[in-house]
Order: C-alpha cells, then structure tokens, then sequence
C-alpha cells in the first residue's frame, strides 16, 4: 500500500494534464492507519521497519504524505470513516480536507509508543497552534469532523465530502492552469519565509504569467463573459 500511494503521487506528479487530484479512502474509511502487529509480523519485522526509517529524507514512511505536498497541483482530501496515525498525516498533506461530520480524526502514534513522523513537522504547525498540536499528539485522542473543523485541521464539513471535494476540484480545474500551479508554489515555498524571500518569489511568479498565453485567455474570457479556454503546461 504504502508503495503503491508513492508511485501513484509520483504519476500525477508529473502529468501535465492534471490540474487537480482528490485523494480518498474507497470503502467505509478514508484510511485506518498502520496495521503496525502485521507490518512487525513480516518476515524482516522490527529490523525492517527501522531500516526504512534510515538513509536520506524523506523517508520511505514520509513519502506516502509528503509526496503529496510535493504534486505541484491542489491536492483536496475527501474524509470519512477513520481517519487515524499515518492516515491522518496523508489527510495532513493535502492541500485542502473536507471531512463529514461525525468523521473520526486522531494524531494516534503515542497509542503505541511513538511520534508522528510521517512529515506531520511540515503540515500540522501551519494548521493549527503549537498548543493544539501538542494536545492532540500528546493524548491521541479521537475527534470528529465538526470538531477538526474547529480546531483548523479540517477545511470544511460535507454530508458528502467525495462529492464536495470532486465538484471543488472542477472548480479549481477551470482556471488557468500556469496561475494554479504558481499559487500553490508561492504558499507552499513563502508560507513562513523571509520578507525579502517571499516578496521575491510572488514578482518572480508574476513576472512568468503576465502576458503568458493563458493569462491572456483569462482576461480575453472575462472581458467576452465566457468560460475560459486553457493549455496545459508543457
């Protein structure tokens, strides 16, 4: 599982076509979380699971949610059912969650004795306060959707989060393709930076789509009052 959500954030990655993903759990959950007891029972157990913990940044574990950060087009998670420990952190990479209500949320490492290091330093500290994440990683405990959306950890609530989440990315898949990619690289790379680094960064994007042919679509679509017509990038 865990190769398979790496190679399929590395394909969308890299397709140009695509201008949004969502990412869901099919069947009663969007995901429960590591089976640890099974991964301890292969064949390589404990001495396996450290040797992926090894060699360069990010881990094998880090990737199945940092990849995602690193799809260079809105990633919008749909969340429902469970949504525990490394499930929780893959949500977390997302660029955006819409989670149902009564969905069921927790930061659940410490349950058996561990950190949260599926690249959760990299999401959850632009979320939420140092204090609630603290809290929430501290006792493990389970919260709901509602409750997540108070907290700042999830966008919205959605009775039906596949069908809000699909219909947003549509959205988000009608307008310049070249502009989505450069805001989500500004936010992403400028977030917490340096004054004179961001500022540079937003000229430096600004200076790449200004006159830029589909900049210049969008302006003509909204001068004539139609939808937009756009390429993708090369």
């Amino acid at each position: 599982m865990f190769e398979a959500i790496i190679a399929a954030a590395d394909r969308l990655a890299s397709e140009p076509a695509v201008r949004a993903v969502v990412l869901h759990g099919e069947g009663p959950s969007f995901c429960s979380g590591l089976d640890l007891m099974s991964m301890l029972s292969e064949p390589a157990g404990l001495p396996g699971l450290v040797e992926r913990l090894q060699g360069g940044v990010p881990t094998w574990f880090q990737r199945a949610a940092y990849d995602w950060m690193r799809v260079p087009v809105p990633v919008i998670a749909a969340i429902h059912g469970n949504c525990l420990g490394g499930g929780m952190q893959i949500a977390l990479a997302a660029d955006i969650r819409i989670a149902t209500p009564d969905a069921r949320l927790s930061v659940m490492e410490v349950k058996w004795g561990l950190v949260p290091d599926m690249s959760i330093s990299r999401t959850l500290p632009r979320l939420v306060a140092i204090d609630v994440a603290k809290e929430l990683t501290f006792t493990g405990r389970v919260f709901s959707g509602e409750e997540g959306h108070g907290l700042g950890v999830v966008t919205s609530v959605s009775a039906d989060p596949l069908a809000s989440a699909t219909e947003l990315a549509a959205e988000i898949a009608g307008r310049s393709p070249h502009a989505i990619r450069a805001a989500k690289r500004l936010y992403d790379q400028a977030w917490n930076g340096p004054v004179e680094e961001t500022l540079a960064l937003e000229a430096e994007l600004q200076r790449g789509l200004i006159g830029s042919p589909n900049q210049l679509a969008a302006v003509a679509a909204g001068m004539a009052k139609r939808d937009p017509e756009f390429t993708d990038p090369g």
